[in-house]
């Protein structure tokens, strides 16, 4: 069970005139929320409007005691012989074990022209693969002598000694990214949809994975919002507080996915077209309207929404990264009022 934390800026709905909050204070604040409630991670996500991801993992992970770290990683932006050393630095700063790595490649060509990585999701995809071997080789053997595509390296000393590979999480709609997933990752982060449609996804990921041998090891967990109250129409009136603006937002929506190829934000943007935003009656689309990203929330009651996590959990999914709008009260409100629920058997 994770939670995210809002590096991109955080708020309590999507009008005009809301306040974004935008600090290292608040930051604390969602990841010691996400702590007291009794969530295991931390989604530190990396785009171009979010503040660096390690720098803040390793700020967070300094200010809590156990909260794991699911730091966002793209392909370039750090040498896997750098990047070995930040995990064994991390792990010595913050305890072994609190780190994990969301493997991601960016959304769209134009963003990645602009970070300096490859315009080709393609490309990307293939120099993530060639950056996870790496990491994974210079985390397990004690000389690494690598040419590749992208990298040529000849017995690189990793100090402080690294203490294992940490697990790494992808997300992603498409053809590369489960290809990656079925052979490298510990779990596999499917966004929000039809529990239906994630249990044939999950019997697809399997089969993939069966070819590298790890059918067994793959999890599976579903990326989504929370939206809930004490009762179901509470929560509801926030949903809407939250996509109010919608109309007043779609000419920067609309120019901020000019260029995407991703297929994980395509897929979110057809779900936002189904009649009234409604999945099921406690899956609601309504988020894609003012933001990128995983907009699926589950809406309702306490009950109402521990039956929906359950119904991903009988589709096949054995955890979930979760988020809420503010951050910190929806996690406190989630901990509070969902997480007993969901330990019961």
């Amino acid at each position: 069970m994770g939670w995210s934390i809002p590096t991109h800026g955080d708020r309590a709905s999507f009008s005009a005139d809301a306040e974004v909050k935008f600090s290292l204070e608040h930051f604390e604040r969602v990841a010691q929320a996400a702590e007291d409630a009794g969530l295991e991670y931390a989604l530190v996500p990396t785009t171009k409007d979010c503040w660096d991801a390690w720098v803040i993992s390793t700020y967070l992970a300094a200010r809590t005691s156990k909260l794991k770290m699911l730091v966002a990683l793209k392909p370039g932006f750090v040498h896997p012989v750098a990047l070995a050393k930040m995990v064994a630095t991390f792990d010595q700063i913050a305890g072994g074990g609190r780190c994990y790595i969301n493997l991601i490649a960016g959304q769209s060509a134009a963003d990645a022209r602009a970070e300096g990585q490859p315009e080709s999701k393609e490309i990307r995809y293939e120099q993530l693969a060639e950056e996870v071997l790496l990491l994974k080789r210079l985390s397990t053997e004690p000389r690494v002598r690598f040419k590749g595509k992208y990298h040529d390296i000849d017995n690189p000393a990793i100090v402080p000694n690294m203490t294992g590979c940490p697990p790494f999480y992808l997300g992603g709609g498409s053809e590369f990214a489960a290809e990656i997933s079925a052979q490298y990752s510990s779990t596999h982060l499917f966004w929000g949809d039809y529990p239906e449609r994630i249990a044939g996804q999950i019997k697809q990921m399997r089969e993939r994975a069966e070819k590298y041998g790890r059918e067994n090891e793959l999890q599976f967990a579903m990326r989504l919002q929370i939206i809930c109250r004490e009762t179901e129409d509470e929560a509801w009136a926030h949903a809407h507080q939250l996509a109010a603006n919608a109309g007043m937002r779609r000419a920067y929506m609309d120019g901020n996915r000019t260029g995407f190829d991703s297929a994980a934000n395509n897929r979110q943007r057809e779900l936002a077209a189904v009649k009234d935003h409604m999945l099921t009656d406690h899956l609601w689309s309504g988020i894609s309207d003012v933001r990128t990203g995983s907009g699926v929330a589950v809406v309702g009651n306490p009950e109402q929404v521990a039956r929906q996590l359950r119904e991903f959990v009988d589709a096949g999914c054995s955890g979930f990264c979760l988020s809420g709008f503010p951050h910190d009260e929806e996690a406190e409100i989630f901990g509070r009022l969902v997480m007993p629920l969901l330990e019961k058997p």
